[in-house]
């Protein structure tokens, strides 16, 4: 199992990768993890010059002339908890994996770091664990993990060391990757003896705030990189915004520094970064940018009026691709030109695959993840697509990744185009119309129920970027949020007393 003539060390890849709403009862089952699931020597060629963690730590294995021992890559996307079911079935195959592939050198693992199951608060932390009790303590562990991971020091304290994107949206997951890849052969060469830390600076912030193309974060990650950049010595800073629709003990922003044996310089700088966070704690919310549904559409249509389109209608509260705020509204309104890509809502789709392209149909659609998700709406229209749809993403998110949305529908209301999937997926790019046929100079009105990964595309390609704020299980306000786990009475913003 190895990807070319091996003249090097023998370096186990694996990726399990899910972000998970602890609110949501709605589990991710092992069966949707199988559906995206690639295993053995097939996850050269899937995941090789991707922008994953994993396609990154093949690219380096391939230039370092390793021999690669391909596991498994698979991936849950930001849904409900991970079931115990599929946890417990991919980290028994992990483990088993390593276990009988010989005489390993080192592991790579691209996890995402806000895994829960119902049982598990800190689901990353138990496979590092189980990982490391496999390969023991010589054999190094180098991860990747996402920016919105939630980590503590016991999180990573079974790795050597850890690697996070910088950016969000995150068009550096791959370069996360070769970062984990390259420290790693660095340290089977002996030439560094990497020493990893990290600092919490006690906050959190809302997705939506996330963005790296906002200040002060914008700042603040730029920074992050020109500190490792600029170094005389190996030095690696991560930073960390956490995935705030996890409700878990270690919530919030974390800061990573991976350095050349000197622990103290490491500790100096994560606490720096971290004391910058926590300065700017409230400038990191930009409030000021958030619309209603109501006056979000209004602007919207002034926008249009003035000859400024395509507007992005962003749902960003939605956790689950199936929120029906602004599709209520846009229905009622009749707002012309306007797309609802993937909506996800297996039982509407199958009722549109069974009617057929050409049928006339009343489906009510979506609304059915949760109480807060708004309800189904009812859809009328012409049926113009039925079919099953994968393909591999086009944009500068994710690129080259597979996009599985399962059985689709598409429906033709006369004023709006929706299309409906039976797997849930996020439209952050032209794909969701291109791979229907239509394109972008279509539509003055894309409703979207992205975080931040769509502005990679859309941020250029529209006009504007409208932020509509609803009460679906991702809100702006965090303290309106039922949270258990997460120290309230220590983090901001439910606390503004410094940690």
């Amino acid at each position: 199992m190895s990807s070319n003539a091996s003249t090097g060390h023998r370096i186990a890849v694996a990726g399990f990768i899910q972000e998970s709403v602890t609110f949501i009862d709605k589990q991710m089952p092992l069966e949707e993890f199988r559906l995206v699931e690639t295993s053995g020597p097939d996850l050269l060629d899937k995941y090789r010059g991707t922008n994953t963690g994993v396609g990154g730590m093949i690219d380096v294995c391939e230039r370092e002339c390793a021999e690669i021992v391909p596991l498994f890559c698979t991936s849950g996307g930001a849904a409900g908890p991970t079931s115990d079911e599929a946890y417990e079935h991919y980290v028994e195959r992990l483990v088993e994996g390593l276990r009988s592939a010989g005489k390993l050198d080192a592991v790579l693992l691209d996890l995402h770091g806000a895994m829960a199951t119902p049982t598990r608060l800190d689901a990353d932390r138990e496979t590092l664990e189980r990982v490391r009790a496999v390969v023991g303590a010589n054999i190094p562990i180098m991860v990747a993990l996402d920016y919105h991971a939630n980590l503590d020091e016991g999180t990573i304290a079974a790795a050597d060391a850890v690697f996070g994107c910088r950016f969000s949206p995150h068009t550096d997951m791959g370069l996360a990757g070769k970062r984990a890849a390259e420290c790693l052969f660095r340290s089977l060469r002996g030439e560094i003896t990497p020493v990893c830390v990290l600092v919490k600076p006690g906050v959190m912030v809302p997705s939506i705030f996330s963005t790296t193309n906002l200040n002060p974060l914008k700042s603040i990650v730029s920074q992050s990189i020109s500190a490792s950049d600029r170094s005389d010595r190996y030095l690696d800073v991560s930073i960390f915004a956490g995935f705030s629709y996890a409700d878990v003990p270690n919530c919030g922003f974390s800061v990573v520094v991976v350095v050349d044996r000197d622990r103290s310089t490491a500790l100096e700088l994560a606490n720096s970064f971290s004391s910058r966070i926590w300065t700017q704690r409230e400038a990191l919310n930009h409030r000021e940018l958030l619309h209603s549904v109501v006056s979000g559409i209004d602007a919207a249509k002034k926008l249009v009026s003035e000859g400024r389109r395509p507007v992005i209608l962003l749902e960003h509260a939605d956790r689950m691709h199936d929120s029906t705020y602004i599709l209520r509204e846009v229905l009622s309104q009749r707002l012309p030109r306007t797309a609802v890509p993937y909506l996800w809502d297996p039982q509407a789709v199958a009722e549109a695959v069974s009617a057929g392209v050409g049928a006339a149909v009343n489906l009510k659609v979506g609304g059915r993840s949760s109480g807060r998700a708004g309800g189904a709406v009812l859809v009328e229209g012409k049926v113009v697509h039925v079919g099953h749809v994968s393909y591999r993403a086009t944009g500068p998110y994710f690129t080259g990744r597979t996009v599985a949305l399962g059985d689709t529908a598409v429906i033709d209301t006369g004023t709006a185009i929706v299309s409906l999937t039976s797997l849930p997926s996020t439209a952050v790019d032209d794909d969701c119309l291109t791979q229907f046929g239509r394109t972008l100079d279509e539509f003055d009105y894309v409703v979207l129920r992205s975080k931040t990964h769509f502005r990679a595309f859309f941020e250029s390609a529209s006009a504007a970027i409208l932020i509509v704020d609803t009460p679906d299980w991702g809100p702006a306000d965090l303290r309106s949020l039922p949270y258990r786990h997460v120290a309230v009475d220590r983090v901001y913003p439910f606390s503004d007393e410094k940690r």
